[in-house]
């Protein structure tokens, strides 16, 4: 079963996690809008595209296939206060072979065999972009006043209310963003796709907004698969209720229809409008115990991918 999986941080790596308790031909496409930390740095310094989330989901897919020294080396991040500190290794060698090749999906896959992972990781463009956020509640004179922000670190701190994205082109202000062909193809060829779960508006809705990507998710004959938070994400999501998290998708993709819809059973105070939301983009609702009760706001992976194989009908096929 190909499964991809499209996002960025820790809600990819929690995604990557599991789906590799059910398969290992997984392939994930990762947001390349970060503009903050090691990456920003490297990215403002050098002009490549960021380099942690991918990192990140390199890490997770390592972890499944036992790791090697690599991969531990890939994740280290150096400490002091000198040039270096902050930076990630694994950030580092992807952003010498960047430059090197002058490709990065060639670089990404160098790095596959280098820490040992059966798992491929692919950018969402192959060149850098930025995201403009409209947020309420910045202006204290008009609280509906609408205000625009622009990069990813901004719009996922903002003490206002994001109300829409909009993505651009880093490097040709004015041009749509360019899809990563070899993404566009992974989810056309897939037989299940995801969807979170993750920063709402800086991970998971940058997909929608990349032409190429947009129309590749919506023709696709794959399974379309949702995964929602566990808990709303202050500045991007505050006050969000898990039926919102659907409303703000289907506003920026009209067009989208998804198969099945994972919550965990906590976290949705409401059942029924979930599933009514649920319903409007043509997906049934799964309501599970996927919380990992040991880490607020982290997915068990084992009962994420239980919860996986029930949202693909794969548990009834076991029993045949």
């Amino acid at each position: 079963m190909n499964a991809v999986a499209l996002g960025g941080g820790h809600g990819l790596h929690a995604t990557l996690t599991a789906l590799r308790r059910v398969t290992t031909a997984v392939t994930a496409i990762v947001t390349v809008a970060d503009d903050g930390g090691s990456s920003g740095r490297l990215r403002r310094e050098l002009g490549l595209l960021p380099p942690g989330d991918l990192r990140q989901a390199f890490s997770a897919l390592a972890a499944q296939d036992g790791g090697t020294l690599w991969a531990e080396v890939f994740q280290h991040r150096f400490g002091g206060d000198g040039a270096l500190a902050g930076h990630a290794v694994g950030n580092l060698l992807l952003a010498g072979l960047f430059e090197v090749l002058g490709d990065p999906v060639a670089a990404l896959d160098e790095v596959r065999g280098l820490i040992g992972v059966t798992g491929r990781v692919l950018p969402m463009s192959a060149e850098p972009l930025d995201i403009h956020a409209e947020v309420s509640g910045l202006d204290a004179e008009d609280d509906a006043a609408i205000r625009r922000i622009r990069g990813q670190v901004a719009v996922a701190t903002t003490p206002g209310q994001v109300k829409r994205i909009s993505l651009h082109n880093a490097r040709r202000p004015g041009e749509p963003p360019k899809a990563c062909a070899q993404a566009v193809d992974a989810v056309l060829d897939a037989d299940v796709v995801f969807l979170g779960p993750g920063s709402w508006f800086t991970s998971v809705l940058p997909h929608l907004l990349v032409p190429e990507l947009h129309d590749a998710l919506v023709r696709t004959k794959a399974t379309k698969v949702v995964i929602l938070n566990l808990i709303p994400q202050p500045g991007e999501t505050a006050g969000f209720s898990p039926e919102q998290h659907l409303d703000v998708l289907f506003q920026h993709a009209p067009e989208l229809r998804v198969d099945a819809v994972i919550a965990d059973r906590d976290s949705v105070p409401t059942p029924a409008r979930l599933r009514r939301a649920a319903e409007a983009l043509g997906a049934r609702a799964l309501l599970s115990d996927v919380a990992d009760l040991a880490v607020v706001g982290r997915h068990d992976p084992d009962a994420l991918a239980a919860c996986v194989r029930e949202a693909l009908g794969l548990n009834s096929m076991e029993g045949q």
